[in-house]
């Protein structure tokens, strides 16, 4: 038997003991994954803003931002003026309901940031953070899609595919 061997655990190897760098990754990729879960769900693309979506967004603005985005997607479409009238509200609608998720989002992403930096890790704290985010992700997914196949059903499927051409464009753009 190994004399430096702890009896109580002889089977398992020593862990290595934990480094104040280390600590900082652990941390950081905990803190990377629940922004990025927040952050990557898409919530931010309805409200983006030219400060790249810091503080709150008021609900003026955002209406603002959606006419124009709306503007370009008209002219790409070619939409007619009854398809303007029902998609307006499909999408003012969406981004209204969505508003109030990225500000509890934002909120989420300090909590996450206290969490991580306090003198003790508290992982049921955590856990609950992101069960609550993955709920949160969960309805407005549900809400974005429930939009999305709005629009679509007024969209025809030639002005469909002209919207499915551009987004791969951009994909391919961003990728």
């Amino acid at each position: 038997m190994n004399e430096n061997a702890n009896p109580n655990h002889a089977d398992r190897p020593e862990a290595p003991r934990e480094t104040p760098r280390r600590r900082w990754l652990k941390r950081g990729a905990l803190g990377a994954l629940v922004a990025g879960l927040a952050a990557g769900l898409g919530f931010r693309a309805f409200a983006h803003r030219g400060d790249y979506g810091r503080g709150p967004l008021d609900p003026a603005e955002l209406d603002t931002r959606i006419e124009r985005m709306l503007k370009h997607l008209y002219v790409e479409i070619d939409a007619t003026d009854a398809q303007k009238a029902q998609l307006a509200p499909i999408a003012k609608r969406a981004a209204a309901d969505l508003l109030p998720l990225r500000e509890r989002m934002r909120a989420a992403r300090a909590e996450a940031i206290a969490l991580l930096t306090g003198e003790t890790i508290d992982r049921a704290a955590i856990e609950r953070l992101r069960a609550e985010q993955l709920q949160l992700a969960e309805a407005g997914s549900k809400r974005l899609v429930a939009a999305i196949a709005d629009v679509a059903e007024v969209l025809t499927p030639e002005q469909r595919k002209v919207v499915a051409e551009r987004i791969e464009h951009r994909r391919r753009r961003w990728h």
